[in-house]
């Protein structure tokens, strides 16, 4: 049958497939699915927040909370982990009501590593006001010297930190489980106690405490490079330690270490007693008085007036400057030194002559 009018109507082959259609069904099934699974992620990753954040506002609490619970934020949390452990903690109801407090307020950003008492039950942003109050960390702060001796510190931590001494005391006894490097593993704690200020959060065991001090050494230590220093002086790192344990002692200003740590170089090469009694002192009990005749003849490896080279172990935990100091001594051919004045200078002789002087000068200005 032919169109007599012309017009041109197209018959439709019904048996030709409808490739258009098809692709248009392909494009929104693909759309559902993909979002579909942002739900899925965001309900992995986010939990119910995370939904009801897409949906609608976060779930909120309405009030300032009761009771008192400890949150822990550590290292490197982001406010979203923040708001998590909040949650968890049953501080705030939702993840998303403390980020969007936190997005509001730019001091958010502040809040630092650290164990804060806050209550159960609170509204995100009055959490989030308290955790910027410095006055909810929750912390035992222990500041430890330089020069101090392990026994000393093991008791500043038994104090401040409310550690029970015998169990610093067990801890300390296996110094390869506490982190030292692997050229201290077989020597004593002594030496690798890091001086510095630390922060102790609640319930801190002494294994915790002691590790974040041996932590805080081995960062020192990777700073300062001392291993390919003490190589580079034909040194064991552990006998650079111990050294810079001795200047630490004897020194009192910091200026005066690379020359101290010049004089005990120029003794151990000429293979001449150390001559410390700080290293004598190791071997007394805290707080022991002036040291007597009969102290200075103990046969012990810790009495350097009678056996040559470093004793057996550090005698102190030395600092930063210290450490420094025995791998970089001044430069020079001092053998003595003394402390000179009141104010802690020390004066340096090449010989024993000019030392006996400036042990009558140090004497006559009521140093010794």
């Amino acid at each position: 049958m032919t169109d007599d009018l012309g017009i041109g109507l197209e018959t439709v082959d019904e048996s030709r497939p409808n490739y258009r259609a098809r692709r248009i069904a392909v494009v929104v099934i693909a759309f559902v699915v993909v979002g579909a699974l942002a739900i899925g992620v965001l309900g992995v990753v986010r939990g119910a927040d995370g939904l009801r954040n897409l949906f609608g506002s976060p779930s909120d609490y309405s009030g300032s909370g009761s009771g008192t619970v400890v949150v822990e934020v550590r290292q490197g949390d982001t406010l979203s982990r923040i708001g998590e452990r909040l949650r968890s903690a049953g501080v705030v109801e939702s993840v998303g009501a403390f980020t969007a407090a936190a997005d509001a307020d730019e001091r958010s950003r502040r809040i630092g590593p650290g164990f804060y008492r806050l209550h159960k039950h609170m509204k995100a942003s009055l959490a989030l006001s308290l955790m910027l109050d410095p006055s909810s960390l929750v912390a035992d702060r222990v500041t430890i010297t330089e020069g101090m001796r392990m026994d000393a510190i093991l008791l500043a931590l038994s104090s401040k930190a409310h550690i029970s001494l015998e169990s610093l005391k067990n801890a300390a006894a296996n110094p390869a489980a506490l982190g030292v490097p692997a050229w201290g593993r077989g020597h004593s704690l002594e030496g690798f106690l890091f001086p510095a200020t630390y922060d102790f959060g609640p319930n801190t065991t002494a294994v915790q405490a002691l590790t974040a001090m041996v932590r805080r050494f081995n960062q020192a230590a990777s700073t300062l490079n001392l291993v390919a220093g003490a190589a580079a002086r034909h040194m064991t790192p552990y006998a650079v330690l111990t050294l810079a344990s001795i200047v630490q002692r004897e020194g009192r200003l910091d200026a005066d270490f690379p020359k101290i740590s010049e004089v005990f170089h120029n003794r151990l090469a000429r293979g001449m007693t150390l001559g410390s009694d700080a290293t004598l002192y190791y071997i007394k009990p805290l707080g022991y008085g002036t040291l007597t005749a009969s102290d200075l003849r103990i046969d012990s490896p810790y009495n350097t007036r009678l056996h040559t080279g470093l004793p057996p172990t550090p005698i102190v935990s030395p600092g930063e400057l210290a450490l420094q100091a025995a791998l970089h001594p001044a430069v020079g051919d001092y053998l003595y030194f003394v402390t000179i004045d009141k104010a802690g200078h020390a004066a340096f002789a090449r010989t024993d002559a000019e030392f006996q002087r400036l042990v009558a000068e140090s004497r006559r200005n009521g140093v010794s």
